[in-house]
């Protein structure tokens, strides 16, 4: 079997494929600087974690067949150097799964957001449907032992497709390199700041990815986003392009003016074809917290909820549909999905009170997640806390970006570190800088993660929601100890 070599070894994506290339029964060994769990526990699970931390140009011998290179590697790293010297074949991340796939179907979803959810909304169908299926998707799910899986005799592979650099000697975004043959975009908003410094070269990474999809390939695209709608319109024409959108409320069919809308109309707003009298347009309800599909006479409550996740079901409908999922296989299969790990993760809940953790950081997902635990409790206060954390939000010029983010929250709450501002050399920033580019002036900040966490074990939580987003930890804030802490509190 192939012997393969992985300089970062460690990162989210490179052990989980490490792992998967393991269980194909490839020759595998890797190398990093720092591993933290929980790739640490799974590579100990497999033998696969290394003998000791660091890099070890010893490693990269001739008889390997490749090594993979991960991000977190520089260009003068001296595994990198060794085998460039020896002639060895590297690969990146993507370009490895690309050649994996190059006889499958390859899936790819994109977008600023949504990406992780939608990708495994599809594999969680497919799965229930029977239809076999390799993948790579961006966080833990239910029901898979890893993020990653390759096989010789799957017909389709579905890949989350992020916009972040290839590798360090590869500049291209990493959905670039996938060629797709069905595609999907779910939304652009920007981010990524460091590497795409203005919104107009970040939208064109989009039109770039639209365009390597296949010849006589499927773009599905969500139609209620201008910039996705101008990347569709703009697309080859040799592709199929297909809109989507979110499904009509069910209870509110009024305009502005409080008018009926027609039916027709309704259709049309929501980026829909008018089909035939046959063609049932999805609504959805929210009942005692609990949202629901309506289509074709019958109703399908989910476990998840929210315009974001519901948008995002109607994305991955439409994936399946090309795969060879029926309509009532979808809706039935999709009941009984529970969400990616930290999208919208219930923590804790009460009969007065719920606790979740979501790993929105960016200005759109911000606001798409604290509105979508606004409409689902309505009647709860809601306490929403999000951490700056990447690179984007803790730089200056991007802050004024996260303007209104925080509108449907009743009550808002920002923490970062200065600490981590300084190690990633960036200008400081101050908590009046904060307050200001948040543009509510109620809005409490924090710079220390016990302030914080003081502040909300003195709250009281009577018929109030606690959201708490980050792509960190605030810390090294356990979630699940704080929030078991924070239900004790009422007892």
């Amino acid at each position: 079997m192939p012997k393969v070599h992985f300089t970062s070894i460690g990162g989210a994506a490179m052990h989980n494929l490490a792992i998967a290339l393991h269980l194909k029964g490839y020759n595998v060994s890797g190398t990093d600087d720092e591993i933290f769990d929980p790739a640490k526990s799974r590579l100990q699970k497999y033998g696969l974690m290394p003998e000791k931390i660091g890099w070890d140009p010893s490693k990269i011998t001739p008889d390997l067949d490749c090594i993979i290179l991960g991000m977190h590697a520089r260009k003068d790293n001296p595994e990198l150097m060794k085998a460039q010297e020896l002639g060895l074949k590297i690969y990146s991340f993507p370009e490895f799964l690309y050649e994996q796939s190059k006889n499958k179907t390859r899936i790819v979803i994109g977008g600023s957001h949504g990406k992780t959810s939608i990708t495994a909304m599809i594999l969680h169908v497919l799965k229930d449907c029977s239809i076999a299926c390799d993948y790579m998707v961006g966080a833990q799910l239910a029901g898979f032992e890893v993020m990653v899986k390759l096989t010789d005799d799957a017909p389709f592979i579905v890949l989350e497709g992020d916009e972040y650099l290839t590798s360090p000697i590869d500049r291209r975004p990493k959905f670039h390199v996938y060629k797709p043959d069905i595609a999907l975009i779910n939304g652009i908003a920007w981010d990524h700041i460091n590497v795409f410094p203005t919104f107009e070269i970040y939208v064109e990474q989009f039109k770039i990815f639209a365009n390597e999809i296949t010849p006589n390939g499927c773009l599905i695209y969500y139609s209620g986003d201008d910039e996705v709608n101008k990347v569709a319109s703009n697309a080859r024409p040799d592709i199929t392009k297909v809109p989507y959108n979110l499904p009509a409320r069910a209870d509110v069919r009024f305009d502005s003016a409080q008018r009926p809308i027609p039916e027709r109309s309704r259709r049309e707003r929501h980026g829909l074809q008018v089909r035939g009298s046959d063609y049932n347009l999805p609504e959805y309800t929210i009942e005692n917290g609990i949202t629901s599909i309506g289509f074709n006479g019958k109703s399908y409550p989910l476990q998840v909820f929210g315009k974001h996740n519901l948008q995002n079901i109607c994305g991955a409908w439409e994936v399946c549909k090309c795969v060879g999922v029926s309509d009532e296989e979808f809706l039935t299969a999709i009941q009984s999905f529970a969400g990616a790990s930290k999208r919208l993760e219930l923590i804790e809940k009460s009969d007065h009170t719920a606790i979740y953790k979501d790993f929105a950081h960016s200005p759109s997902k911000l606001s798409a997640t604290v509105t979508a635990v606004k409409e689902q409790f309505p009647n709860r206060t809601l306490v929403a806390c999000m951490e700056l954390h990447t690179f984007s939000s803790l730089t200056k010029e991007f802050l004024d970006e996260y303007k209104g983010a925080f509108d449907a929250a009743d009550e808002a709450i920002v923490y970062f570190n200065p600490h981590t501002i300084a190690h990633k050399k960036l200008p400081e920033i101050t908590i009046e800088m904060v307050k200001k580019a948040f543009g509510r002036e109620n809005i409490l900040v924090f710079n220390g993660s016990q302030k914080i966490q003081q502040y909300l074990l003195e709250k009281s939580w009577k018929n109030a929601n606690l959201l708490l987003m980050s792509s960190g930890n605030f810390d090294g804030l356990n979630e699940v100890e704080f929030a078991a802490t924070v239900m004790s509190s009422e007892v």
